[in-house]
């Protein structure tokens, strides 16, 4: 490392502020809110309607209305893949702080000991909230009913490696530890149970609750409605700009991940010649209405039992998804179409209505954010700021925090180092690792094993990503700056692997 780079993160490090700070609770604030946190799976914001650069296609009137009653904001970096993004959102650490989170089989078959890998619902419970989780379950066979869930009607991918595909149903759902078999559309179900709960069903009345929908829908194999198959089969869809290549500038190992082919009448075929790309994007638009749909149940049930202003709603996906973006097919990569997720916070009458939050959040600023909010200090030290700063007023808040995110595969904890100490590149789903950070509009990347070369993307002016321009001369105060900022963020979050990762070249 140059010694100019050296002062740099140094500096970065002296002022980088403290990632959790005293818990804030509003003043006269007789109780705290409840939460409410709708979690859909692998869909990227270009699937919501009101979102900049969506889908000509996009139909999501009731997540749209969801917006308009709040703040919008960039995005939302909850994680890479499914197991991660779920466990960064039960401890608020990312996941190479997270020790014991195992996969002991085949995805999605995992452990985690939870005298270690404590998950945070338990410490709502001990401050008189009422917890409850409804729908996909993906972070170890042991489920924490009874420890860190007062209520749970979840589909226990883990615990049931044969019923894992069943995405829609029928499904083997645990209804508070009893498992039983479930038939019908899961999207359906998973709002049915929820809009119950948020009207009684379970819980005690009185208490502040937390309620953590997962949604399985547009998880592959994605399979609308039947009510909303055919609804988008006329809607034209829009190819990417690099969806056959070429990508100057751009790592080797998209060649490994390139998902689609011209096909014979000049369409855009998947390289299993299954799909075209125009039928594949109607398609998981279309089962995104179910969701949108259960939005629009879940507010409508709020504010029939007296409970929407007392409620903070939050959506988000757990990961986005590429839908032909540099060539691909799928999620974890570093690029906004395969990691970015819409993320929209409402509470009328305490968050602004119709704002935009030119900001990006990751999965620990959330968990920190639902402990300020709901007034309780964090028991243990978390990845994550507090941004409720945003929720009072988006429009005027210092805010000019980096988001950090990572890929580090089916690795969590000491495995991570391990893995890239190891003579084989550390790749998940052919991305190697990696780790990230945005600071506004610019983003930088870094792939751990040193074996891909930089990028940094400028998504005011490339929302895209189609040009690197980690080589480009006149940016190179940027990247040195983003560098810099990147490695603080890593020792920030106490990142066990960096001392291997900053001595790459």
């Amino acid at each position: 490392m140059s010694p100019r780079l050296t002062f740099v993160c140094l500096a970065a490090v002296l002022v980088f502020p403290r990632l959790v700070g005293a818990a804030e609770s509003a003043p006269g604030r007789l109780r705290p809110p409840n939460i409410l946190f709708i979690y859909a799976d692998d869909h990227s914001k270009k699937l919501i309607s009101s979102y900049e650069g969506a889908y000509a296609m996009a139909r999501t009137p009731h997540i749209d209305r969801l917006a308009a009653s709040g703040i919008r904001f960039q995005a939302g970096y909850m994680g890479a893949w499914c197991m991660p993004s779920r466990a960064t959102l039960l401890t608020g650490l990312h996941p190479y702080a997270i020790e014991t989170m195992r996969l002991t089989g085949p995805n999605p078959q995992g452990t985690y000991d939870p005298k270690v890998c404590r998950f945070w619902p338990s410490v709502f419970r001990q401050h008189g909230y009422h917890t409850a989780q409804i729908g996909k379950w993906h972070t170890g066979t042991d489920t924490g009913w009874g420890r860190d869930w007062d209520y749970q009607r979840v589909w226990n991918r883990p615990a049931n490696p044969e019923n894992a595909g069943s995405y829609y149903g029928p499904q083997l759902i645990d209804f508070n530890g009893e498992r039983r078999k479930v038939e019908g559309y899961s999207t359906d179900n998973y709002t049915r149970w929820a809009v119950d709960y948020i009207k009684g069903e379970g819980r005690e009345a009185g208490k502040p609750w937390y309620l953590w929908l997962c949604y399985g829908a547009i998880h592959g194999p994605t399979i609308p409605a039947p009510r909303h198959r055919g609804t988008l089969k006329s809607a034209k869809a829009e190819t990417p700009a690099d969806i056959l290549g070429p990508r100057p500038g751009k790592p080797a190992y998209l060649e490994g991940t390139q998902a689609w082919k011209r096909g014979p009448a000049g369409e855009i075929m998947d390289k299993g010649g299954k799909s075209s790309h125009a039928d594949w994007t109607r398609q998981v638009n279309e089962c995104l209405q179910a969701v949108d749909e259960g939005v629009g149940e879940l507010i409508k049930a709020l504010r029939e039992s007296g409970q929407l202003e007392d409620t903070l709603v939050i959506y988000t996906s757990d990961q986005g998804y590429a839908n032909g973006e540099h060539g691909m097919k799928q999620k974890v990569a570093p690029y906004e179409a395969t990691y970015a997720s819409p993320f929209i916070v409402s509470r009328p009458g305490t968050v602004p209505a119709g704002k935009v939050a030119r900001h990006t959040v990751n999965g620990p600023d959330v968990v920190v954010t639902f402990f300020a909010q709901a007034g309780i200090a964090p028991p243990w030290k978390m990845h994550g700021r507090d941004f409720s700063a945003l929720l009072r007023d988006p429009d005027h808040a210092r805010w000019d925090q980096p988001t950090l995110y990572t890929n580090t595969g089916q690795d969590f904890g000491s495995n991570v180092t391990a893995r890239l100490a190891g003579p084989d590149q550390a790749k998940h789903s052919g991305v190697p690792y990696f780790a990230a950070v945005r600071q506004g509009d610019l983003k930088y990347v870094r792939y751990l094993s040193g074996r891909e070369p930089e990028e940094l993307y400028d998504l005011k002016s490339d929302p895209e990503e189609l040009t690197n321009l980690a080589g480009a001369p006149q940016r190179r105060g940027d990247l040195e700056r983003l560098r810099a900022l990147w490695l603080a963020e890593l020792r920030a979050s106490d990142a066990p692997f960096l001392t291997y990762v900053s001595s790459l070249p």
